[in-house]
């Protein structure tokens, strides 16, 4: 995978997309492959939390579109590229441990759908941000859509699709895009990433299951009280408990 390069740093997996003399454009290869990364991340307990980031100067300038021709030339080609899209939008989304995105630079229209799917989004101030489908007659997809309606609500999301202007990290901060500017956004982002990985990954695994739902309006009750229970009958729980009696840093293990 040498357009997506991935370390890991102490339980911290740093994801970078590297096409920097391309601005980091998002292939259709990549798509798949940002898909089956993050569902890997999902199944490994050593991975407590994720970065997602750009090499270079940019987060990405989004969906290669110089492939398009051949990737995504008609209608049935369209389709599937969108489920390529989705899937790597939602395996970002849906993994159980916290996500952030690190950005810089560009971060334009799919590179816009991989940013929302992460749980925090953290920017420098020289980041630019926008979603230009309407320039290509193409209609973002209802899974980034309604991402972007959560974070932003629906008056601004009318108004970034409607327009496909550009609008920058201080705009992005008050309209609720992004979270946080950064001087160093990847620094902040380590920073972030390393304080929650301390904290007991069933917790969060569960409370980022039940936002989650609340958000899409999909709860799954059923599931929901499985995580639950599953915590309050762990090690984790135990260990919580008798680190509070020791007055000490708890070290949990996800089990």
């Amino acid at each position: 995978m040498s357009d997506i390069l991935v370390e890991d740093r102490d339980g911290v997996a740093v994801v970078t997309l590297s096409r920097p003399g391309h601005r980091n454009a998002v292939t259709y290869a990549m798509w798949r492959q940002l898909a089956d990364l993050f569902r890997a991340f999902d199944r490994d307990p050593s991975v407590r939390s994720i970065i997602l980031t750009g090499a270079g100067a940019d987060f990405s300038a989004g969906a290669d579109i110089s492939e398009f021709d051949a990737v995504r030339g008609g209608l049935e080609a369209s389709k599937a590229y969108e489920v390529a899209v989705d899937a790597a939008g939602d395996a970002i989304y849906e993994v159980s441990k916290p996500t952030i995105a690190a950005l810089r630079g560009y971060c334009l229209g799919g590179a816009a759908h991989l940013a929302m799917s992460c749980d925090f989004r953290v920017a420098e101030g020289n980041a630019v941000f926008a979603i230009p489908a309407a320039r290509l007659s193409i209609v973002y997809g209802i899974s980034a859509t309604r991402k972007l309606c959560a974070l932003v609500g629906v008056t601004q999301a009318k108004r970034i699709l409607f327009s496909a202007r550009r609008f920058d990290a201080g705009q992005a901060l008050d309209i609720g895009f992004i979270d946080q500017v950064a001087e160093d956004a990847l620094a902040a982002a380590h920073d972030r990433a390393a304080e929650l990985a301390e904290n007991a990954p069933l917790t969060i695994a569960g409370a980022k299951f039940i936002l989650n739902g609340c958000a899409r309006g999909t709860l799954d009750h059923a599931t929901a009280g499985r995580l639950i229970d599953e915590a309050s009958a762990s090690h984790d729980y135990i260990e919580g408990r008798q680190a509070f009696k020791d007055k000490r840093s708890p070290r949990f293990l996800g089990k």
